[in-house]
């Protein structure tokens, strides 16, 4: 039982340092200390859910520190591993779907995020609705994707501005014209149109 408190108490101490070395944005030092969390949790068998949320936060200081491929490998890590635990149709799944995708889009792999988004966006209109925020955020992830690829038709530019066009309409009944999100989805509505 000792030991057990002990490992515990190491793992707690660990992760206060590496939440108190990334606030005072000491981002390298605390890198090194997530990454040891990590390993500690995964040597000592914790829990699936901690480990997939020390994952997660990995994730993010890579993408800080811009090493994007870092980070994307554990975020699709984060997500099979939160798609196993929990299924599809779960809000930390579809989270965990909106932080890859937008990590692909980050890294402009458009044929991977418009697929992965196709497949979860209807599963969130349908766990969450419409008007909660993943679903926004989803929405405008494949907007993107359709918008920012290259290789974009006509149909991809309408198909944007239509998805965009319902987000923006979503965003200002639920959060109002002057909230950050819905300025922002605005912003890039217009955008988008002027472009098509």
């Amino acid at each position: 039982m000792r030991g057990g408190r002990r490992r515990t108490a190491r793992q707690l101490a660990m992760n206060l340092l590496g939440v108190g070395l990334y606030q005072a944005q000491h981002l390298e030092e605390a890198l090194s200390v997530r990454e040891a969390a990590l390993s500690m949790a995964r040597r000592l068998g914790g829990p699936a859910e901690h480990i997939l949320t020390l994952q997660g936060n990995l994730a993010n200081l890579y993408g800080q520190l811009g090493q994007k491929e870092q980070a994307l490998r554990l975020r699709r890590d984060v997500y099979a591993g939160t798609l196993r635990l929990h299924g599809e149709e779960n809000e930390h799944t579809l989270i965990e779907a909106n932080n890859y995708a937008m990590n692909l889009l980050d890294l402009r792999r458009f044929e991977e995020v418009k697929p992965l988004l196709r497949k979860m966006l209807p599963v969130a209109q349908r766990v969450l609705t419409d008007s909660h925020l993943i679903t926004l955020k989803m929405r405008c992830c494949l907007a993107m994707a359709l918008h920012d690829d290259p290789s974009a038709t006509l149909d991809d530019l309408r198909e944007a501005v239509t998805t965009l066009e319902d987000a923006e309409r979503i965003a200002r009944r639920v959060f109002g014209g002057t909230h950050p999100n819905t300025v922002g989805i605005e912003s890039f509505l217009r955008k988008a149109r002027d472009i098509l």
